[in-house]
């Protein structure tokens, strides 16, 4: 029905206040797995750089009595480095937006400000995980890939290396399906190199390969409950248990076996907000940090590469 003649209804009424929320939702992916797990150190240039010692494989030593002794060969360490990368934000709001009455937020900098540093959080994951070399113009880290160690690696046809001393980058090689198969193989030879990873890492889809590994075990369902469990987070191998982790920001066509304590994000400018010039009715903010990726010791880790 119709309402009575001369009803003042809301669709004709002018002073009716809006119905906004002061709740403003985000639902962008903002985990950044690699960058959270692992140390971080400080570096007090922009080549920061480290050592590492290798010890010789074992062999038979028996000496005879009384035999005069001399040195051995000596193992030298290796020197590493990586660049320190420079990663900003910068935000500018006018002096009007600033005062008026805004839903969701009392200040539009402070908001931006936040929304600013969750983004580069994710910059951060993002040049973690590339496939780079160390840069100097502009400064620039070499990431995850960059440090695989072609012994302790699972990859396609055509894949080389990279050389982390002479600062070359990976080829990629020709993608395959993942199977349980390459990721036991990578176990077997990251602790057969010396280390014990603990984390898988991987991207959202090999992740469903790879709750689809049977291992030895059976799966069941608890019929009370009416739940079937179909997701994999820990693998027991027989080289070490690890925990699986999703990485939306590295590279789907890499899964990493992963030892954290041989890691390290260090930090030559410390994370900063400072104010920009004013040029004119507006306020600007930058946020900036600047580090790099220390790979304490690359034969810690493995890699299953060139995934689908």
């Amino acid at each position: 029905m119709a309402a009575p003649t001369n009803t003042y209804t809301s669709t004709s009424a002018i002073g009716n206040r809006e119905d906004l929320t002061d709740i403003i939702d985000r639902i962008t992916p903002t985990e950044t797995p690699f960058y959270s797990m692992i140390s971080k150190t400080k570096a007090s240039n922009t080549l920061h750089e480290w050592q590492t010692q290798a010890l010789r494989a074992g062999q038979d030593n028996a000496q005879a009595e009384g035999d005069d002794t001399i040195a051995t060969a000596v193992t030298p360490q290796v020197r590493l480095g990586n660049r320190t990368q420079i990663l900003k934000e910068a935000a500018s709001v006018t002096g009007t937006q600033e005062v008026v009455d805004k839903a969701g937020s009392k200040s539009e900098m402070m908001k931006q400000m936040a929304l600013k540093s969750a983004e580069m959080k994710l910059d951060i994951e993002y040049a973690l995980t590339r496939n780079s070399v160390a840069a100097t113009s502009p400064r620039k880290m070499r990431g995850l890939p960059g440090w695989a160690v072609a012994a302790n690696v699972s990859s396609g046809a055509g894949y080389v290396a990279p050389n982390y001393v002479t600062n070359v980058a990976q080829t990629d090689g020709t993608q395959r399906a993942f199977t349980e198969a390459m990721l036991k193989d990578t176990a077997q030879k990251c602790y057969t190199a010396g280390g014990r990873p603990t984390v898988l890492m991987m991207g959202s889809t090999q992740k469903q390969t790879f709750s689809t590994f049977t291992g030895n075990a059976t799966r069941q369902k608890d019929a009370e409950d009416k739940r079937l469990v179909a997701s994999i987070d820990v693998y027991v191998s027989d080289f070490g248990t690890f925990k699986a982790v999703v990485n939306l920001q590295q590279r789907s066509r890499d899964i990493w076996l992963l030892q954290s304590d041989k890691w390290a994000f260090a930090v030559l400018r410390p994370w900063q907000k400072t104010d920009l010039a004013k040029t004119g009715d507006s306020d600007r903010k930058q946020i900036l940090l600047e580090a790099t990726l220390e790979c304490i010791n690359p034969a810690a880790n493995g890699a299953v590469l060139d995934v689908l």
